[in-house]
């Protein structure tokens, strides 16, 4: 396990890895990016070796889950999409004028808005980092549409792309994140406000890296939040405090096991090439890496469904929830915890046995109480 984002064992060079990625993908494959959407689910579950993997070879988690007989309908519709997009470019027409209104800019030209244009994510994200250094450096405000961020996750590089990042003129920058769903009577949904508090602090956490080598930086760990004001497509925003997804993100990325960890581990010429591989030829791929399922994974992860059916075919304990697994200690399929419960397996002196026996006692004398009712 990695000590920090950063640290761990000595790698193979970058292009052997990507090589061996490139193998598990399939060399014709087109790799899928991870965005903050993806790392935030992933940071959820960092146990999970098999969304690790798939995710860091870019594998097309959709398609290999149809493949597998489990499709999920996970992710968004194309009409919140188009609904999305809509309402963002108008939070951003005319020079981003409804947007840094909601920033107390009457004027847009009194805010720099810096070409971001560059070769591929690796010079979007080199100009982007240029252009937080000039911004900072000039002390004006600058607004950054669509910049690119740089981040390394279990050893593998990610490139991440918030709606936009504000610079002030005293050198601190905000993640600004628009979403279409409305904030009614000053509030929004508690669901969706926490998802896009947990996909702002990835974002947040990648900034930091630039902020580190950037003298008169300093992130803002407050994002800006705009939705539709009530039921009209009017903007509106609110300020969202980061500080407990970001230290919670920030723990889980640190546990993730590096990639090529994981690639090492996996036999000779396993390959997750959706388009080449038979459905059996995935389907024994796939169970060479351990997974972590819970049913959070649900709203998640294309392979959900594929996950949960093979959890439940093997009695796992972990199918019916991380809170229930906890609980039970050792006991991790639901056939030692009937056993356990009947007296018949487990140590008497453990507590989750102790609590099982004892439940199962109350409910015998509750049946037997309505019984004679």
């Amino acid at each position: 396990m990695s000590a920090s984002l950063g640290s761990g064992p000595h790698r193979p060079p970058q292009t052997t890895l990507r090589h061996r990625l490139a193998e598990l993908r399939g060399p014709a494959a087109v790799p899928r990016p991870l965005d903050a959407r993806a790392l935030a689910a992933l940071a959820a579950n960092p146990g999970c070796r098999r969304r690790a993997i798939l995710d860091g070879a870019g594998v097309d988690k959709t398609a290999l889950a149809a493949k597998l007989g489990a499709p999920s309908a996970f992710g968004q519709s194309q009409f919140a999409i188009a609904r999305g997009n809509a309402f963002e470019a108008k939070v951003k027409a005319d020079g981003g004028r409804e947007l840094l209104a909601l920033l107390g800019i009457a004027e847009p030209g009194e805010v720099d808005l810096p070409e971001l244009a560059a070769a591929g994510p690796e010079g979007r994200a080199a100009r982007t980092a240029l252009a937080l250094r000039e911004a900072t450096a000039a002390g004006r405000w600058a607004l950054l549409d669509h910049p690119m961020l740089a981040l390394e996750v279990a050893g593998s590089p990610v490139y991440l792309e918030p709606d936009a990042v504000v610079v002030r003129p005293d050198g601190g920058w905000t993640v600004v994140e628009i979403k279409s769903f409305p904030m009614i009577d000053g509030s929004a949904d508690a669901s969706k406000v926490g998802a896009a508090a947990r996909q702002a602090a990835v974002y947040v956490l990648a900034l930091e890296k630039v902020a580190a080598v950037t003298e008169g930086a300093t992130v803002a760990h407050r994002v800006l939040l705009v939705c539709p004001k009530d039921f009209s497509n009017l903007p509106t925003a609110s300020a969202v405090d980061v500080r407990k997804q970001l230290a919670v993100t920030r723990r889980q990325l640190t546990r993730l096991t590096r990639i090529e960890e994981i690639a090492d581990a996996l036999p000779e010429g396993v390959t997750f090439d959706v388009a080449e591989c038979s459905a059996e030829e995935l389907a024994s791929a796939v169970e060479c890496v351990p997974h972590a399922y819970a049913p959070e994974c649900l709203a998640a992860c294309e392979l959900a469904f594929h996950c949960r059916e093979r959890a439940r075919a093997a009695d796992a304990v972990a199918a019916l929830g991380r809170s229930v697994r906890g609980e039970l200690g050792g006991l991790t399929t639901v056939g030692a915890v009937l056993a356990a419960a009947r007296g018949e397996a487990g140590d008497p002196d453990d507590p989750a046995v102790a609590a099982l026996r004892r439940a199962r006692a109350l409910r015998a004398e509750a049946l037997e109480v309505a019984g004679c009712r």
